[in-house]
């Protein structure tokens, strides 16, 4: 950011985000979270942390697919069916149920 003096007020210019790129940070966000609330060594969990793995890569991309962050999304819904613990896949189905949240986030228009 940077500062532009107007007369006597300064006035701080924000980075103009799009909706992509603000969906974008909130997957980030979303993966993030669901990272801390896995156990590496739960049944099942293998698919998870692959669709991480996977999921890391494509945040590490530029740019945005809308199309390929959805189809991250169904995947990881099919990835939580193979965790046995059911507390751990409810924990997980919020997280897919946040990922859905944040591909819905718009940038607010002033």
């Amino acid at each position: 950011m940077e500062n532009i003096h107007d007369g006597g007020n300064v006035k701080e210019n924000k980075k103009v985000m799009t909706d992509a790129q603000l969906q974008k940070k909130s997957v980030k966000l979303v993966v993030l979270h669901l990272k801390k609330k896995i156990d590496p060594n739960a049944a099942g969990i293998d698919k998870v942390c692959a669709w991480i793995d996977r999921m890391e890569e494509l945040l590490a991309l530029d740019g945005f697919d809308r199309a390929q962050y959805l189809d991250m999304k169904k995947q990881l819904f099919d990835a939580t069916e193979w965790v046995f613990d059911v507390d751990l896949r409810h924990k997980l189905r919020n997280s897919w149920y946040s990922f859905g949240k944040a591909m819905d986030k718009k940038v607010p228009k002033y």
